[in-house]
């Protein structure tokens, strides 16, 4: 849900935002404030997340910190937690979240206005059924002085991120699709919480370290998942795809792997202590880190047959970690020298030359990763130590300049990862004490309002995919039915004839009746108890040849249905089950999967 902070006299949006550390630029957005950007006393504003933590100092009272901060003391003893007298001590951290869980509705108001106005969209539309709906609305009527909640919707982008998360009991590797927000889980039993999801390029394949150090690549379009590799220590390993999406690159032992998935087959080019090995574009041609002969840490690109190794940096202070080379093979960024500092470089290869960004305030870098066109830099970068660490989601280009801070997590460092359209990031935040992630958000960076995706379980890591991909199938087939179709893979089997999913169902049949098909179609569509309603849709299909119906439900069917609707094919010869003899094969499916469903039905004969 979002948060509303109330405009008082003389304020302005810089104000508003310096308060909680934000861009002003993300509370613009998150509010479609036009220039030149006036707001009014009483105004509602959209506060997206910032840093929401105080210490106390001597003196302060849970008063005038309400006070200073514009916001109902209600606010701050709800989200501390305090009883009356409402004691705090100095040196307490306080959190001072920036205003009410809750929009309240003005006169002439809207849902479809206040679902624009507050970034309430999904594929670029308005999406204020889903504000009815979590507030449970019987209608789109609304009142001045409702009280709303304002909640994020799914994007509505192509794709997906993976990610990895236990939400299912165990470490595991999850898809989150971007088109309709839900959630599919991969592996069962597999990851661990240091897996992190490798893409191939064509999006066809997951690459992962998991459980017992186990190399797993996962097939996407056929489910199917193979053994690789082991390690002693999955956590430090880097994993690299092709540019054509066959071999994986990666360490081990003292030797570079190039493991063919398809051949399976494995080359090892010896090369003590090296690391980040990645393609180059043209796929003949690695880039690594090693030491080189006096131990120090440099950077060296080879041919993929182990010839014509070559230095390319001439580095001498600390170790590179975090070596990325731009996608188009022209730069190449790293940290250095470690963890407690953290600062990022990037190189030229043309010339060689070396920048550093500016990074955050703390030297504290992390994550960096390259935009899908080589052009911008995505990061982490730690601040406010003095309050417990956040971090700052930040964009820079490849030479150091234009650094801005985007966003913020309240996490001491988060991974990022850019859309393929370089249009978005996505991070996590929602840490805990022990500093576990438990959200997962993502933000357009010419329009920078944070949207949530997920939140409540734990994520560690996550990975966009490289290329929009298509929703994820699975084949049913019945014997007894005579029939295969696919359906969406997160579907979870309920009877060996029926499956669901949160977004939907199917479930499927066969009738007994020597009726022609209108008839039959018409019995099942007005039956006594109207299971699609009093005004029911029948159209006529061929399927396979057959002659078929499609029952479209009327706007009057009961929300129990799930907005059942079916198909019934006359089978191309009548089958038997259980000595029973059936001439119709018959579907039911919620709406919105129907016609995709019976697009794939084929019979087995």
């Amino acid at each position: 849900m979002q948060l509303f902070y109330t405009v008082r006299p003389g304020e302005t949006l810089y104000q508003i935002a310096r308060r909680w550390e934000l861009p002003v630029e993300s509370l613009i957005a998150a509010n479609n404030v036009d220039p030149p950007y006036t707001i009014y006393v009483g105004q509602q504003l959209s506060v997206p997340p910032g840093v929401d933590v105080i210490r106390v100092r001597p003196g302060d009272t849970v008063f005038e910190i309400a006070q200073f901060f514009g916001v109902p003391q209600a606010i701050l003893f709800e989200a501390n937690r305090l009883n009356p007298p409402y004691t705090i001590q100095v040196g307490q951290l306080l959190k001072v979240p920036p205003g009410n869980p809750y929009y309240v509705v003005q006169p002439g108001d809207t849902l479809f206005q206040i679902a624009g106005r507050f970034n309430v969209t999904t594929g670029g539309s308005s999406n204020h059924g889903l504000i009815r709906q979590i507030n449970q609305l019987p209608s789109n009527d609304i009142f001045p002085g409702m009280q709303l909640i304002i909640p994020y919707a799914p994007p509505g982008d192509q794709g997906f991120i993976a990610y990895t998360s236990n939400r299912g009991g165990s470490y595991d590797i999850w898809l989150y699709n971007l088109s309709n927000g839900v959630n599919i889980q991969l592996t069962t039993g597999l990851g661990e919480s240091f897996s992190i999801p490798f893409w191939s390029p064509d999006s066809s394949r997951i690459a992962f370290v998991g459980r017992y150090g186990i190399l797993y690549v996962f097939h996407l379009a056929e489910g199917g998942i193979a053994r690789i590799d082991q390690f002693e220590d999955g956590a430090s390993i880097y994993l690299n795809w092709s540019p054509a999406s066959q071999q994986l690159a990666y360490t081990k032992q003292n030797h570079i792997i190039l493991y063919h998935v398809f051949l399976h087959q494995a080359q090892r080019i010896p090369q003590s202590g090296a690391t980040d090995v990645q393609w180059f574009p043209n796929g003949t041609e690695l880039l690594f880190q090693a030491p080189d002969q006096s131990g120090i840490s440099q950077l060296f690109r080879i041919r993929t047959d182990g010839t014509s190794k070559r230095q390319i940096t001439q580095n001498t202070g600390g170790r590179f970690n975090n070596v990325r080379l731009s996608p188009d093979g022209s730069h190449v960024l790293y940290t250095t020298p470690g963890v407690s500092i953290s600062i990022i470089y990037t190189l030229e290869m043309a010339t060689g030359k070396v920048r550093e960004v500016r990074g955050g305030p703390l030297a504290k870098n992390y994550f960096p990763v390259w935009s899908p066109d080589s052009s911008t830099i995505a990061y982490s970068a730690t601040a406010f130590e003095d309050i417990g660490y956040f971090s700052l989601i930040r964009t820079t280009e490849r030479q150091g300049e234009d650094d801005r801070t985007i966003a913020i997590s309240n996490c001491l460092a988060t991974p990022v990862t850019w859309s393929p359209d370089g249009r978005k990031l996505a991070y996590l935040s929602g840490c805990n004490k022990q500093g576990t992630t438990s959200e997962m958000w993502s933000i357009e960076v010419s329009h920078p309002v944070p949207v949530r995706l997920i939140e409540g379980v734990v994520i560690t890591s996550l990975q966009w995919s490289p290329m929009p991909t298509y929703p994820l199938k699975k084949t049913y087939i019945s014997a007894s039915y005579k029939i295969q179709f696919q359906y969406p893979a997160h579907w979870q089997k309920i009877t060996d004839e029926r499956y669901e999913g949160t977004d939907g169902f199917f479930q499927i049949s066969a009738i007994l009746s020597d009726e022609p098909i209108n008839r039959v179609c018409q019995n099942e569509a007005f039956q006594q108890l109207l299971p699609y309603g009093s005004n029911p849709r029948i159209m006529r299909r061929q399927i396979q040849q057959q002659e078929a119906c499609v029952i479209f439900p009327s706007e009057d069917q009961s929300p129990e249905m799930r907005g059942q609707a079916a198909l019934i094919v006359q089978y191309p010869q009548p089958i038997q089950i259980e000595g029973i003899t059936y001439n119709y094969f018959i579907l039911w499916a919620d709406q919105a999967h129907l016609n995709e469903i019976s697009s794939t039905l084929t019979f087995l004969w």
